[in-house]
C-alpha cells in the first residue's frame, strides 16, 4: 500500500526523471551548438549532464538515509 512517504518519494522521482528527460530531449541540439565553439566543451557538457542525473539520485538517497525517511 502507498503511504504519504512513498507517494512523496514517487512524485519527487517522477519530477526528477521528467526534468532530465526534458533536458535530454534538447541535449543533442545544445551539444551541436556548443560543438560549433569547441568540441571539448560540448563533450564536457554531455558528460556533466549524465553525471548530474546520477548525482541527484545519489544525493537524494543519502539525504533520506540520514533523515530516516
Amino acid at each position: 500500500m502507498m503511504n504519504a512517504d512513498n507517494r512523496n518519494a514517487a512524485i519527487a522521482a517522477l519530477i526528477i526523471v521528467l526534468g532530465f528527460g526534458f533536458g535530454a530531449y534538447f541535449l543533442p541540439s545544445i551539444m551541436l551548438e556548443l560543438g560549433s565553439y569547441s568540441t571539448v566543451i560540448a563533450g564536457v557538457f554531455g558528460v556533466l549532464f549524465v553525471a548530474a542525473f546520477f548525482l541527484v539520485f545519489w544525493l537524494r538517497g543519502r539525504y533520506q538515509r540520514r533523515h530516516g525517511q
